[in-house]
């Protein structure tokens, strides 16, 4: 394979973008839930106000993965910190060190900017992912804290959890 270029995307990619959430959603086993279209990713990335970045993986001229992030702040900290949103590498380009150069590239990112932390969730089923976080990259995985959602605009849960 030839070098891996990661690039940062820009308002035209929101095609390529859109493609690649929903094949992670598809991976996930959550393509039900994928209300988003390229126009969300096209005007998220020329809002002026979004912290929103979108790193692109290119390996001999085709896509290969991506990785999604945005600024946070921690009181702890009292530093802004990034969150990853999504990391996926396609299947046919795993193992080729594509999501060690995206994360690296966050991890630089975030170094430059003086961010106090990098956060992100992993699904408990994706024992290859969180070994990647764990093992490869030394990850702490944070089992005391539970991650809560509301989701805006969405029905009324019906019943108990």
């Amino acid at each position: 394979m030839s070098n891996v270029v990661i690039r940062i995307a820009g308002p035209e990619d929101a095609g390529i973008i859109h493609d690649l959430v929903c094949r992670l959603a598809s991976y996930e086993k959550l393509s039900h839930e994928v209300a988003s279209t390229p126009e969300h990713f096209r005007r998220a990335l020329t809002d002026p106000r979004s912290t929103l970045k979108i790193l692109i993986a290119e390996t001999d001229g085709q896509t290969a993965g991506f990785a999604l992030y945005f600024e946070t702040f921690s009181t702890f900290v009292g530093r802004p910190g990034l969150y990853l949103e999504d990391l996926f590498v396609l299947p046919q380009y795993r193992r080729n060190g594509i999501a060690s150069a995206l994360f690296d590239e966050i991890i630089r990112l975030a170094e430059a900017g003086n961010y106090g932390r990098i956060e992100w969730s992993v699904l408990d089923w994706n024992e290859p992912a969180i070994q990647f976080y764990t093992r490869k990259r030394g990850a702490k995985v944070l089992r005391e804290w539970l991650r809560c959602r509301i989701t805006l605009g969405a029905p009324e849960p019906q019943g108990e959890l």
